[in-house]
């Protein structure tokens, strides 16, 4: 005859499983904050290029910060681009760009 031998206990199960529901409920509350990051683009003429802030102002009068890596090459004021960007704190932060021939 074989015997089946309970491993864990039902109160230890119990909180256990109290526990992973209340971790799941804490990473479903939190994984929206970062949703708050709102992409967008913007099609817009370059008004000035500054090469010691990282930035670019647009003709729209706003003013989007690049990455370090960000190649400015053939980027000069009067060039029509595609801005890709995402809004961090408040900052606009260019991903991408597309120069419009």
């Amino acid at each position: 005859m074989i015997r089946i031998v309970r491993m864990f206990h039902p109160a230890k199960v119990t909180a256990m499983r109290f526990l992973i529901a209340a971790l799941l409920m804490t990473a479903g509350m939190l994984s929206p904050l970062k949703s708050f990051a709102a992409s967008d683009d913007v099609e817009a003429t370059i008004k000035a290029v500054n090469l010691e802030s990282m930035s670019l102002t647009l003709d729209d009068g706003k003013t989007y910060s690049v990455p370090e890596e960000f190649n400015f090459e053939g980027l000069q004021a009067g060039v029509r681009v595609i801005v890709y960007f995402t809004l961090v704190d408040g900052k606009r932060v260019v991903d991408d760009l597309e120069v419009i021939q």
